[in-house]
C-alpha cells in the first residue's frame, strides 16, 4: 500500500484528539470501561457506541426502524450473517444496518422475511458493504437491493492492501481492532447470545468511516473511476444466484482418488441421496455425511451395514441411522447398466492450462505472454492481477483469440466476457501485441 503509514498516523492523531475510541462519536464514552488502549497500537473496539441493540423481530419494531432510517442521512452500512457451515440454504439469519442519525439496527429475518419497506427508504442512499458479493444474494431474497454501493474489501484490493479482511482493514486504516471469533457461528440458532449480537453490531460500526478513508486513498491513487465501474458491476450482477453446475457431485472433495466409472457412479448416487436429506433438513450436506465418507464408500463398495459402519465417517449416530439409505444408494449404482454410468464431461472453453503445451503449443505461448502483460501491468498499478482482470478471461482470449487481432477486436472480445472499461484501457495495446505470434 503506497500510503498506509499516513493513514495510520491520521488514525493515531484522531485517537489523541478524541476522548472516545469511536470515530464521529458525539458523546465521548469509552468503548469498554475495562479495556485500556494498547500503547502505540490499535484500540480494541468491544462494544457499539450506543450499546448493543436487541434484534428487531416484530412488524411494529420494523416500522420503527424504517422510520429511523428514513430520517437518517448519508450512506447506509449493511451486513448479513448466514449459517453456511450449518444450513443447506444460504439465507440471511441476521441483517445489520447503521446510518448517521439512525444508529444501528439488528433485524431478525426469520419472523420478518420481507424487508421491502426498509429497502424503500434507503434506496436512494449509497450502501456500504464488506465483500458485497457474499451478501447481495441473501439480502435480495429479503427485498434489499442496492442501487449504489461501495465495497470496502474490493476498494482495499484496488488500493493495493495486502490484508483485506474487515478486522485487518479497520486496524490498518482506522486504528481500531475488531474480534472476529464469531464469524463461523451458527447464526440460525435462537436466541442469539449477547456476545454474538455485539459482534454483529460492530461489523457495521465503522464501515462508513472505513469507506471514507478508502475512498480518499483511491482518489489519491487515481483509481476512483476503476472502483466506480467495479461497484456498478456488483449492483448489476451481485444478487444473481450462483450458477447451477450440471454435475455438482463431481466437486466432492477427494473424488480424484475414485477410479473407474462404476465407482464414480457410487459417488454420484451417495451425493444425491445426501443432498436430498440435507435439503429436507435444511442442514449443511457435510453435516449429514462428510465427503470423506462418500469417497470411502465409493472405493470399498460395502454391501452390508456392518461393513459400511466400519468405514471412516459412518460412525456417528445420525449417520448410522441412515445406513439403509446409504446402502440403497450404493445398490442403485451397482444396478446401473454400463451406458448409464458417468462419462467424462465435455469441457466448455479452454482446457486446464497445464495441458496447453501438449494440446496447442501456440496457444500456450499466447497465454504465457498475456499473463506476463497482466502481471506486469498489475504490479505497475499496485493491485492484484486477479482484480486487474479475471484469469478466466485471459485464458479464453489466449485459447481462441479473434480471427483478426486488433485493439478493437480484442477489446470487444473482453467486453463480451464481462471485462470493465478501465481494465481494457490498461491492458491494451500490450495484450493485443502479446496475442500475435513472436516475430523471432
Amino acid at each position: 500500500m503506497t500510503d498506509e503509514p499516513p493513514l495510520r498516523r491520521r488514525a493515531a492523531e484522531s485517537r489523541t484528539e478524541e476522548a472516545s475510541p469511536h470515530p464521529s462519536s458525539a458523546t465521548p464514552e469509552p468503548a469498554d470501561a475495562g479495556t485500556e488502549p494498547i500503547a502505540g497500537g490499535p484500540v480494541p473496539l468491544t462494544a457499539p457506541r450506543e450499546g448493543t441493540p436487541a434484534p428487531v423481530a416484530t412488524p411494529s419494531e420494523l416500522d420503527e426502524v424504517v422510520a429511523r432510517f428514513a430520517a437518517g442521512t448519508g450512506p447506509v452500512a449493511l451486513d448479513a450473517e448466514r449459517a453456511s457451515g450449518y444450513r443447506y440454504s444460504q439465507r440471511a439469519y441476521l441483517v445489520q444496518l447503521r446510518r448517521a442519525g439512525s444508529g444501528t439496527a439488528l433485524i431478525d429475518p426469520l419472523p420478518l422475511p420481507d424487508l421491502t419497506p426498509l429497502d424503500g427508504v434507503i434506496a436512494g442512499a449509497e450502501w456500504v458493504l464488506h465483500a458485497a458479493s457474499q451478501d447481495l444474494a441473501c439480502l435480495a431474497e429479503l427485498g434489499l437491493r442496492p442501487r449504489r454501493l461501495f465495497d470496502t474489501e474490493l476498494a482495499a484490493r484496488l488500493a493495493g492492501f495486502e490484508r483485506v479482511g474487515l478486522a485487518a482493514l479497520t486496524e490498518q486504516v482506522l486504528g481500531y481492532s475488531l474480534e472476529k471469533h464469531h464469524s463461523a457461528a451458527d447464526w440460525s440458532s435462537r436466541p442469539l447470545p449477547e456476545s454474538w449480537l455485539t459482534y454483529a453490531a460492530l461489523d457495521v460500526e465503522l464501515l462508513v468511516d472505513l469507506r471514507d478513508a478508502l475512498d480518499e486513498e483511491l482518489t489519491k491513487q487515481g483509481k476512483s473511476g476503476w472502483a466506480a465501474e467495479e461497484f456498478a458491476a456488483l449492483v448489476r450482477n451481485g444478487a444473481r444466484p450462483p450458477r447451477v453446475r450440471a454435475e455438482p457431485w463431481r466437486r466432492t472433495s477427494g473424488i480424484h482418488r475414485v477410479r473407474g466409472a462404476r465407482a464414480q457412479a457410487r459417488v454420484r448416487s451417495l451425493w444425491y441421496a445426501r443432498d436430498q436429506i440435507a435439503a429436507r433438513r435444511d442442514a449443511a450436506p457435510g453435516r449429514v455425511l462428510p465427503d470423506s465418507a462418500i469417497v470411502a464408500a465409493a472405493e470399498l463398495d460395502p454391501k452390508d451395514e456392518k461393513t459400511l459402519l466400519t468405514l471412516p465417517g459412518f460412525g456417528g449416530r445420525s449417520v448410522r441411522r441412515l445406513a439403509r439409505t446409504w446402502l440403497a444408494a450404493l445398490d442403485d449404482a451397482r444396478q446401473l447398466p454400463d451406458d448409464a454410468l458417468p462419462v467424462n464431461p465435455v469441457v466448455e472453453g479452454p482446457p486446464p492450462p497445464h495441458r496447453w503445451a501438449e494440446r496447442d503449443p501456440v496457444a500456450a505461448g499466447r497465454l504465457a505472454r498475456c499473463r506476463e502483460v497482466v502481471v506486469g501491468t498489475a504490479g505497475a498499478h499496485n493491485l492484484p492481477p486477479e482484480n486487474l482482470i479475471a484469469p478466466d478471461f485471459i485464458r479464453r482470449l489466449a485459447w481462441q483469440p479473434p480471427e483478426e487481432i486488433t485493439d478493437d477486436t480484442v477489446a470487444e472480445t473482453l467486453r463480451t466476457f464481462g471485462a470493465r472499461e478501465w481494465q481494457i484501457t490498461l491492458l491494451l495495446p500490450a495484450l493485443t501485441e502479446a496475442l500475435h505470434l513472436p516475430t523471432s
